[in-house]
């Protein structure tokens, strides 16, 4: 009977549209399956744009992350080697006759507790480096110890001397400060055998204008028209008094450079004249006391840095000076005690 019954003219038209009814759903099926699968697609491409996105913004914020800590770190090391020059290091005293220490002074604590970090003037030309001073007078003093500087300028002297607990005596031709007395360093006002260490750091010749009193012998040539005798026999004055005044047994230093200065007229006469003012003096330091000892003190003088000094010193054939004298010598006069 189904047979059959497909074979009537209605029953085949119902089986053809039912037959196209069919195909049009599979039809709609497949397109809604194509633009299901498309628009999945869509979206998988769309996820893995912002997932690639994502991922290279993670990459750039890490990238950024790292030159930014880099870059802290660097702040942080340049930050910390600025540090580390203000904080000078501790000063202990050296055992070899090379001294060298990266400033020219050191810190110290006042009695209050507070830090201080200049003793004497920092802007006074031709200081002496404080801690010169200060291992001198670790090596050869005692607290409650008198300490003469009969050439004192700004006082470095004075300050150690407080730090260190030792009194000290000072004089200069122009006193910078109230402790340091009037006084020319030929003629101490200053009783024999009243000091226990005494020290000075006199002018090289004539490079600094240390003051405009005539007698200052900053103004004698180590090199002048007599060869520097001036000089020479003015320094023999200084050293008399150093010794007059000074205990039996007890010691003194003189710190000095040698000096160079260029020759002035005609060429052909030579690119300089060098004063050897250290061996000088030496030689009349030695009439006077037996020598310990000459330490050499590195010189950390900015105009070593200077392209243009360093320039000058190659092309004139000359040598800056990098070192200073420090001589050390004790009084031994035991027929006078």
């Amino acid at each position: 009977m189904p047979f059959l019954a497909l074979r009537h003219p209605v029953c085949v038209l119902v089986g053809v549209m039912v037959m196209m009814r069919g195909v049009r759903d599979n039809h709609e099926r497949l397109h809604v399956g194509g633009a299901f699968m498309q628009h999945a697609q869509r979206t998988r491409s769309e996820d893995q744009g912002h997932q690639g996105k994502a991922s290279k913004q993670r990459l750039h914020n890490r990238n950024v992350g790292r030159a930014s800590t880099a870059g802290k770190r660097n702040v942080r090391t340049r930050e910390r080697s600025r540090l580390a020059r203000m904080r000078r290091p501790p000063l202990k005293v050296f055992p070899s006759t090379l001294w060298e220490y990266p400033s020219q002074h050191y810190d110290m604590k006042d009695a209050d507790g507070f830090t201080v970090t200049v003793q004497g003037d920092k802007d006074y030309v031709g200081a002496t480096p404080s801690w010169v001073i200060w291992q001198l007078l670790q090596r050869y003093t005692r607290e409650g110890d008198v300490v003469l500087d009969p050439m004192c300028g700004s006082g470095t002297t004075i300050d150690v001397c407080t730090h260190l607990k030792r009194q000290a005596v000072g004089f200069d031709l122009s006193p910078t400060r109230d402790e340091i007395q009037q006084a020319d360093a030929r003629a101490l006002p200053q009783p024999d055998a009243s000091v226990d260490f005494a020290f000075v750091d006199p002018p090289y010749s004539t490079h600094v204008n240390y003051s405009s009193d005539p007698r200052c012998i900053g103004k004698l040539d180590a090199s002048g028209d007599d060869g520097g005798e001036a000089y020479y026999q003015a320094m023999e004055r200084v050293l008399h008094e150093m010794h007059r005044t000074l205990k039996n047994r007890r010691y003194a230093a003189v710190y000095v450079s040698d000096s160079w200065r260029k020759r002035k007229g005609e060429k052909g006469g030579g690119g300089g004249v060098f004063m050897p003012i250290g061996f000088e003096l030496f030689a009349r330091m030695r009439e006077l006391f037996t020598m310990i000892d000459v330490v050499c003190v590195v010189r950390h003088n900015a105009k070593l840095e200077r392209g243009d000094f360093a320039r000058a010193a190659l092309e004139g054939n000359f040598f800056m000076r990098g070192f200073n004298y420090l001589m050390i010598g004790k009084k031994v006069d035991d027929d006078r005690r």
